[in-house]
Parts: structure tokens; C-alpha cells; sequence
């Protein structure tokens, strides 16, 4: 079943392009590609994930991704516990904090203390605003773990869009992330905001149509993590993966995400 996924997503490129492979190859890895969020801003396609990097390597990896390799995109959440080392990493690049697009993401613990989670990203990440601050699960929990069931997330949704509206120097844009259309269909209901962006993940197992379709539509941009499928990169030794990298003479990363950039209305790495 992944194999003829992957040859559809990979004979039929033309869903997404319609260059020749090599051209869509080399040219999809640009660092400054952009999309455009509903606030107006622009935001990169390609990004440094920090999801399980390793402790006291993750400084040193997003300086060289911002100082060497070219990146503008910086993805972190509260939840993956290195946004003190990623804001570190930020300040050793040198480059202009207002040439960054920085994410992160409100921990499913901290939903009942909002605009303080907040605050200690900006402590951590050592920045005087963030460009997207995303809702990381639609599923408050407790400190001790299992589910919050006082809180309701569409309420946490209420507080970030005061936030947002009350904080502009703060907060550049809000989005979710990990929401499927019946999760979106109720926010919609009751958000006076509309989300910038829904990260979900996405790759050639995980294609998410129905997702991406509806974002779409309504004008929230799609920001795909897991590119090479998840835990342990699994796709990268694919077969249909490996066959097109060798023959292109790139890397099969370089084919993945490629792949990814490439699907309209949607950033990733």
C-alpha cells in the first residue's frame, strides 16, 4: 500500500508542479521561498523542525541552519523543552531577528495559564516577539498528566486571539496545529480569528487530503512536519524514494521535501 502511494505522489507530480523533476528538484529547496499567511506576512516554505533534538545540540544546529545554511524558518514548541537552547542558537547566528520567522507552541499543560506560557516563551526563546504561536493540541491536560477536563480549548482559543489582539508587539500571527476538519469545523464556529496556520503532519503515508482541502479553502496555510515519515525517517529507505534520489543525483531527503515544499498553500521540514 506505501509503495503505490509513493508512485502516485511521485508519477503524478504534475498535482503539485508543473516543471520537470529536476528542475522541481533543485529549485523546491530554496530557503527563501514564501507563502502568504491571511495576517499578510510571509512565511517561509522550508524550516529547521527542532522535535526530539538532541540536548545541547540543538543551539549549535540552528545557528549553522540560520548563519550557513540559509534558513529563515525556526520551528520549536514549549512541549519539546529546548526553546532556552533554540534562542541561543538564534542570537549566535548573527542574523537580524526581524529576518526570522519563529514558531512556537502552547504546551496542552499550560491551557489554563495562557498569556504566562506566553511570557516564558519569550523568556526562553530570549526574543521580544514570536511570528506564529500555535495552539499545539486541541487537548488541555494536567500537570500531572491525563486530560483537563475543566478546560475547553475552544475557551484557550478565545485567549490567544485576546492575546494576539492585545499583545501586537508580542504576537505577529496565531495558528493550531494537529487539527482535523471536525476539530476545525467547531473552532470556525466560534473563532472571531481565523488561524494562519494548521501544522499537521504530512508525507507520502500521510497525505492528508482532506485536511489540506479544507485549509485551503479557507484561507489557513498548511505547515507539514515528519517529511521523511515520522519517527526514525522511515521513508528515507524507501525504495521508490531511493530510486528517484539516485537518479537525480540528489539525497533522498532532498526528494521528500521537496516533494513537501511543492504542495500549493503549504511550509515544512
Amino acid at each position: 500500500m506505501l509503495t503505490r502511494r509513493l508512485l502516485r505522489c511521485f508519477t503524478n507530480l504534475r498535482i503539485y508542479y508543473t516543471k520537470p523533476l529536476q528542475t522541481f528538484l533543485a529549485s523546491t529547496m530554496s530557503t527563501t521561498a514564501t507563502v502568504q499567511l491571511n495576517t499578510g506576512a510571509s512565511m517561509p516554505v522550508l524550516f529547521l523542525g527542532t522535535w526530539k533534538s538532541q540536548p545541547g545540540k540543538v543551539e549549535y544546529a540552528v545557528e549553522y541552519a540560520l548563519k550557513t545554511a540559509g534558513y529563515r524558518g525556526i520551528d520549536t514548541a514549549t512541549d519539546y523543552e529546548n526553546e532556552k537552547e533554540v534562542g541561543q542558537g538564534l542570537a549566535a547566528s548573527g542574523v537580524p531577528r526581524e529576518d526570522i520567522f519563529l514558531t512556537t507552541k502552547l504546551d496542552n499543560r499550560d491551557h489554563g495559564r495562557i498569556e504566562q506560557a506566553l511570557r516564558d516563551s519569550l523568556s526562553s526563546l530570549n526574543t521580544p516577539y514570536i511570528d506564529l504561536w500555535l495552539m499545539h493540541w486541541p487537548a488541555p491536560m494536567l500537570k500531572e498528566g491525563g486530560p483537563d477536563k475543566s478546560i475547553d480549548w475552544l475557551d484557550t482559543w478565545k485567549e490567544m486571539e485576546r492575546i494576539f489582539k492585545s499583545n501586537p508587539d508580542k504576537l505577529k500571527a496565531i495558528g493550531i496545529s494537529n487539527f482535523s476538519v471536525p476539530y476545525l469545523e467547531r473552532l470556525l464556529e466560534v473563532a472571531k480569528i481565523v488561524p494562519a496556520v494548521n501544522q499537521i503532519e504530512l508525507h507520502p503515508a500521510c497525505r492528508q487530503q482532506e485536511i489540506r482541502d479544507f485549509c485551503l479553502q479557507k484561507g489557513i496555510v498548511i505547515s507539514a512536519y515528519s517529511p521523511l515519515g515520522s519517527d526514525d525517517s522511515p521513508l528515507l529507505n524507501h525504495p521508490v524514494v531511493s530510486q528517484l534520489a539516485e537518479k537525480h543525483s540528489v539525497t533522498p531527503a532532498t526528494v521528500l521535501i521537496s516533494l513537501q515544499a511543492n504542495i500549493p498553500n503549504t511550509t515544512g521540514g
